[in-house]
């Protein structure tokens, strides 16, 4: 079968989230850090959490720990990132994702990372899953004066690729992220994972459970008389 080409949806660049989205770091830390309140008596809420996902500075996980913790902060923190590695370091991408990116790639998509993490963080575990050279340009915390939700880090990705934010698609999984890429003018399709699936996402902005249905499904989400031209039993 022959699919509609990206173009006809006037979309040239794929800008993908890496926490949550790419590989579901977001999951593991959450349970890593609901442990340690457990440990101590006490419960971390999901939707505190959320406020914190894909940015900086919206959430302190350890101000709802006893103060002896937070007096300890060093050693505790050091052995909750510790056990946190350990388990990413033997965490799969979400699944699909390599799929997406094959497509894209032999669609002619241009690819892009935009996080609100730092450089370090996602070449580490982009090199360790092969994906480093898959994206043409990456965009982090280091190179922006505010992360998400401001628009600042995806203005800055349109920038590098010399597109307009129209001819760009975000794939994101957060409140933050989605927000970030809305207020940019860039389209946003959210891919939510277990610890956002739950965030209040406007009702208007498309959303998929997960990867399964590929690129296709991705551009089908877009909606509008272009979606059309998707035959459901394509995707």
């Amino acid at each position: 079968m022959t699919h509609s080409s990206p173009a006809n949806f006037g979309i040239q660049a794929l800008l993908f989230d890496f926490d949550g989205t790419i590989m579901d770091t977001e999951t593991t830390e959450f349970r890593h850090w609901q442990r340690l309140y457990s440990s101590h008596g006490r419960e971390l809420s999901l939707s505190d959490w959320q406020r914190g996902i894909g940015t900086w500075g919206a959430f302190d996980p350890w101000a709802g720990l006893p103060q002896e913790v937070q007096a300890d902060r060093e050693r505790v923190g050091g052995d909750l990132h510790r056990g946190l590695l350990e388990e990413l370091r033997g965490q799969d991408l979400r699944p699909g994702v390599v799929a997406l990116l094959d497509e894209a790639q032999a669609a002619g998509l241009r690819l892009a990372l935009v996080t609100s993490s730092g450089r370090d963080w996602v070449t580490d575990w982009l090199g360790q899953h092969g994906l480093l050279d898959r994206f043409e340009t990456l965009c982090t915390k280091d190179d922006v004066a505010r992360v998400k939700p401001d628009p600042e880090l995806y203005a800055l990705a349109v920038q590098r690729l010399s597109l307009r934010p129209e001819q760009c698609l975000a794939v994101e999984d957060s409140l933050n992220g989605a927000t970030a890429a809305v207020a940019a003018g860039v389209q946003v399709v959210v891919v939510p994972n277990e610890v956002t699936a739950s965030q209040p996402f406007p009702p208007t902005w498309p959303r998929l459970e997960d990867f399964s249905g590929g690129l296709w499904a991705l551009l089908a989400a877009l909606g509008g008389p272009q979606a059309a031209a998707v035959l459901p039993s394509e995707l």
